[in-house]
């Protein structure tokens, strides 16, 4: 869901159910009020302990009319984030048999001590999606488009089952059958909690990959690619993680995984440091610890609130592995209000991988994910090591939520959309002894680009952008 689209569910927290003149606070100094209950309504399939897990507010707590508001707003946001619910609201009511909502005045007003219900009212998502599969293959759509001639060979196309909520747990079943440009098998379950006290969870995958073209190398920062007849690179994969959530904004994750790969002759014959001196098979163990410290008032699109997240892996357990690499990784994300409509968002990110010789398919700098600088979206820039800086500034067109009466599915006849106008700077730096050997023009030097964009933001997690840049090269783009 959008992020303003959800959290804009939590201004009847903030002003609409409990915070409507602050200023009367002078007057009629807030007082402490009980929680007598709490009160779930909509969860028809989530369980009841999924939903508390996410709440400060609990039974029997003593709060000031004055922190009240607060803390439901961030309450409702945790709620949000679970991804079970289309909308969330959380009210309070005075009196058992009124329901009507209860403001800042009438809780100000009350004896000390009162007993008030907190109501949290849901409405579910729809958890099952069984869907056909058509994708590109690239790195995104420029390079399909522009560097790839918009070639529909190199598209993948099958089907996806993504089950979520299964037992109302909140846990997710995914399995992929995937033909053309890139073959692949995967499985995958995960369950957040598996422990009574909500703090342990476990996730299990297994997937094998296969491709008839792959990028051997980059050539002046763009990937060359190879072919053959039949197969020319197989991946096969498999891992168990366990995860610990310590209160409501630290993760913990503990991987241990298998990773098996193949290439064709021809590939190594094209470049012997594909796995290093000429290899064909490359397999090893891996075990990573990850930190995570997120509160986001939305994690789709976040306009509030902080993201942390530290992570080091260890490429290679046994003497026989055939890769020994260790990876350390760490960003810094802060989101904030700016006043009126504005916001703003600075990140800052970092990689370095140990020792400097990897293989060129374990080598990753930036370009492969979200870990690119705007503006350079056709490039892929190897290295081993990198720092982005990453800032926007967003100006809020509008938020609402359609109630399209004319779908008779629930799930889908409430719509949040919000739209965002944003301007962008990055920058970002990769550190490589390979950029000779590779012809890169862009590694070893600073690197900033800018621009704007339109970002929609929808419902069931659903962000789309469309960006005008430019970088330091002078090379313009619409992407």
């Amino acid at each position: 869901m959008s992020a303003r689209a959800r959290s804009s569910v939590a201004d009847s927290v903030r002003t609409d159910s409990l915070g409507s003149d602050a200023s009367s606070t002078v007057a009629r100094p807030p007082v402490p009020v009980i929680i007598r209950s709490v009160v779930l309504s909509g969860n028809l399939r989530t369980r009841d302990q999924i939903i508390q897990r996410e709440m400060a507010v609990r039974v029997g707590d003593t709060i000031r009319t004055a922190d009240l508001p607060g803390k439901l707003a961030w309450d409702q946001r945790k709620i949000s984030n679970t991804n079970l619910f289309v909308t969330v609201t959380v009210t309070v009511r005075l009196g058992e048999a009124d329901t009507s909502r209860a403001t800042f005045l009438d809780l100000a007003g009350l004896a000390p001590f009162t007993p008030v219900d907190v109501i949290v009212t849901m409405k579910e998502r729809w958890y099952v999606f069984p869907l056909l599969v058509f994708e590109l293959a690239d790195r995104n759509f420029n390079e399909w488009w522009y560097d790839r001639n918009h070639d529909l060979s190199r598209t993948v196309y099958g089907a996806r089952l993504d089950y979520k909520n299964i037992t109302g747990r909140n846990d997710k079943l995914t399995a992929v059958f995937q033909l053309g440009f890139t073959r692949k098998l995967q499985f995958a379950y995960s369950r957040p909690y598996i422990d009574k006290a909500q703090r342990t969870g476990l996730r299990f995958d297994i997937s094998e990959t296969t491709n008839r073209e792959v990028a051997y190398q980059s050539r002046l920062d763009k990937w060359v690619y190879g072919k053959g007849d039949g197969e020319v690179r197989g991946r096969f994969t498999t891992g168990l993680n366990v995860t610990r959530r310590d209160g409501f904004y630290k993760f913990h994750g503990f991987e241990l995984r298998y990773n098996r790969n193949r290439i064709a002759d021809s590939i190594a014959l094209l470049n012997p440091d594909y796995f290093l001196r000429g290899r064909t098979r490359q397999h090893y163990f891996q075990f990573s610890y990850g930190f995570t410290y997120d509160r986001r008032d939305n994690v789709a699109y976040p306009l509030q609130g902080t993201l942390f997240n530290a992570a080091i892996v260890q490429n290679g357990l046994l003497p026989g592995d055939d890769l020994h690499v260790t990876e350390l990784t760490a960003g810094l994300t802060r989101f904030w209000p700016l006043g009126g409509k504005f916001y703003a968002n600075n990140s800052l990110r970092g990689r370095a991988a140990l020792p400097t010789r990897i293989p060129y398919y374990n080598l990753r700098g930036l370009g492969y994910g979200q870990d690119l600088i705007r503006g350079y979206e056709l490039y892929v820039v190897d290295g081993q090591r990198y720092a982005l800086f990453k800032n926007s500034v967003k100006y809020q067109l509008f938020n609402t939520v359609k109630q399209l009466r004319w779908i008779p599915v629930r799930q889908f006849n409430t719509l949040p959309v919000a739209a965002y106008l944003t301007a962008f700077a990055d920058a970002g730096y990769v550190s490589s002894t390979v950029s000779e050997q590779y012809g890169s023009l862009l590694a070893n030097r600073w690197l900033a680009g800018g621009g704007v964009s339109l970002d929609l933001a929808l419902s069931y997690n659903l962000v789309m952008r469309f960006s005008a840049s430019v970088n330091r090269e002078g090379e313009r783009g619409l992407f």
